[in-house]
């Protein structure tokens, strides 16, 4: 049985710079890990990359010959993707061992995770293949310093969660440009009842009925979990026994 992550998030979260530090991370340990690039607008990368869609479709080209944008383009070289699954991807797959660990990184064109099937296709081709395959997904903490934000973030994650149907984490990323960690402190474990009491606040009394509904949603993604991660420290676990949290990533000073 092989071992997949996918790592999934809006553009800018910090995939990135994850797949470098988990890279380095195990280098370091002596452990393998290969990481593999769907981005097919990628540029540059400071970590070898082991299967790169670039080789079989890149957008500028896309964008060059058939004239279309870069939303457009993405979601014609992930259509393509889809397409090849059981020749592109399965004869790269074949290169690897039963026992190896993947990390797919995905592009951060949001509705590529949450509500068409393409990625979801994946997961089940790798399924096929015998990967155990979890979810980490990404979101720039600096953009969940109040409640609206949080709940936006949230309902982006929960949509991408419900639309995997797999092990999920949540991480927040970029703690150390936040200017008052309170503000995303509030939001780590929050009580439903607060988070309600605070949307009500912010919005037209007309909505609160939308808020106590959107608020039961975002209970899904409110289970605790027992460790918080310094990224000077990190420790890599297990994600198949994570349950669903916000964790963040703290820096040391």
């Amino acid at each position: 049985m092989g071992y997949a992550q996918l790592v999934i998030g809006p553009a800018g979260s910090g995939k990135s710079t994850y797949c470098s530090s988990l890279y380095q991370h195990c280098e370091t340990l002596g452990r393998s890990i290969h990481i593999v690039n769907l981005d097919p607008a990628a540029e540059n990368f400071n970590y070898p990359v082991a299967m790169d869609i670039r080789e079989l479709i890149s957008l500028d080209d896309v964008m060059e010959e058939l004239g279309f944008g870069p939303n457009g383009g993405l979601s014609y070289c992930m259509e393509h993707l889809e397409e090849n699954l059981d020749e592109w991807l399965a004869e790269e797959l074949d290169n690897y061992l039963d026992d190896d660990y993947l990390v797919f990184y995905w592009p951060g064109q949001i509705e590529l995770f949450s509500h068409v099937p393409m990625l979801r296709n994946f997961v089940e081709h790798l399924n096929r293949k015998n990967f155990n395959v979890c979810g980490v997904y990404w979101l720039d903490s600096q953009f969940i310093t109040d409640v609206t934000k949080f709940v936006s973030g949230c309902m982006a994650s929960l949509s991408a969660m419900v639309q995997l149907e797999l092990p999920h984490v949540n991480i927040l990323s970029k703690m150390d440009l936040v200017t008052n960690k309170r503000d995303v402190e509030n939001y780590l474990d929050p009580e439903p009842r607060f988070l309600l009491s605070e949307l009500n606040e912010w919005m037209a009394p007309w909505f609160k009925k939308l808020n106590k509904s959107l608020i039961e949603e975002v209970k899904y993604l409110l289970v605790q979990v027992p460790i918080r991660c310094d990224h000077t420290k990190l420790q890599w676990m297990d994600f198949e026994w994570l349950n669903i949290a916000w964790l963040a990533l703290f820096h040391s000073t």
